[in-house]
């Protein structure tokens, strides 16, 4: 695949012109999909999670159509950024931090997979929630950058943590945030679920970058957290964000394209054997809309009836 493609997703960035008029049969991505060069050349797409402006609640974000419409661009790898609650001590807020699982506390509100409401059935693995070769690629490279920031500066990267996802939009209480540590959760946010379930049925490797900003509810004889508290220590971690995302995605692009492309193919072939097999009673309009995502099973085939076999 040629190297001016656009091959790297990024949620929740921004950039320099837009593809409009973007909808799939799961509705419009949140915001326009963004498509942004890098001084390279350098391609990436993004979108803005919670829309341009912060005017979607995270119980109705529409994951789906984000990761179809990427998927549709030919993206192979999404990067996510995402501000957490921390759930221990050492991770203090400015912390970055690579987790490795996740915990579901949503509610049933958000739609979690694109087989929802079809006659297709699908029952995908996420005993590792993220993209481990992703995750292993990433860390060095992130932990360089924080290492090579501005002087006084001292931001720690974290790894193999378990993040909790819950539904919000209030944050939590005393008793929940003390369950979740006993849990074994280290970090805790409202958008990593469905996002990492869909992209996972999409067979896109997906990894999250998240950075602390703040203590949830579980210290004793501390206030509670605050969307003001969460709002200053967000913009004081934008800056590195944004550093951490330039320095890095010039060297993503350049592993996806290049003799080490296989390890970012990782999720590649995953639905394969996850897809229940081909019956009559599957409709052929829930095929046409899966082929969005999955044109590799779905595509051009009419369906089998294989019920009594």
């Amino acid at each position: 695949m040629a190297e001016d493609n656009v091959l790297i997703g990024v949620i929740g960035g921004s950039g320099l012109y837009h593809l409009d008029n973007l909808t799939f049969p799961w509705g419009f991505p949140s915001s326009p999909i963004t498509i942004s060069s890098l001084p390279s050349g350098t391609k990436v797409a993004f979108v803005a999670r919670h829309g341009v402006g912060h005017f979607i609640n995270p119980s109705n974000v529409p994951s789906r159509a984000n990761i179809a419409a990427l998927k549709s661009l030919g993206v192979r790898v999404i990067l996510a950024f995402s501000a957490v609650g921390s759930l221990r001590e050492e991770i203090s807020p400015g912390s970055f931090v690579l987790p490795n699982q996740i915990i579901d506390r949503t509610k049933g509100i958000r739609p979690a997979s694109f087989f929802a409401d079809t006659t297709i059935v699908a029952h995908t693995m996420f005993g590792d929630p993220f993209s481990n070769k992703l995750v292993k690629w990433l860390e060095p490279r992130v932990r360089r950058v924080l290492e090579e920031g501005k002087e006084g500066e001292k931001r720690k990267l974290f790894t193999e943590k378990c993040i909790v996802c819950m539904e919000g939009p209030q944050f939590s209480t005393r008793a929940e945030s003390q369950m979740y540590r006993q849990w074994g959760g280290d970090l805790i946010n409202m958008s990593v679920l469905p996002e990492s379930k869909l992209a996972r049925e999409a067979e896109l490797s997906y990894a999250l970058i998240a950075t602390a900003t703040d203590y949830d509810s579980w210290r004793p004889h501390t206030e509670s957290v605050t969307a003001l508290e969460v709002f200053k220590t967000l913009k004081e971690n934008a800056e590195t964000s944004r550093r951490v995302a330039a320095t890095i995605l010039d060297e993503l692009q350049q592993a996806v394209t290049g003799k080490d492309a296989d390890l970012f193919l990782e999720e590649k072939g995953a639905m394969k054997f996850s897809i229940m097999p081909r019956s009559v009673r599957q409709k052929q309009e829930d095929r046409d809309k899966l082929a969005f995502i999955l044109p590799e099973y779905f595509a051009g085939e009419e369906t089998v009836d294989v019920s009594s076999a």
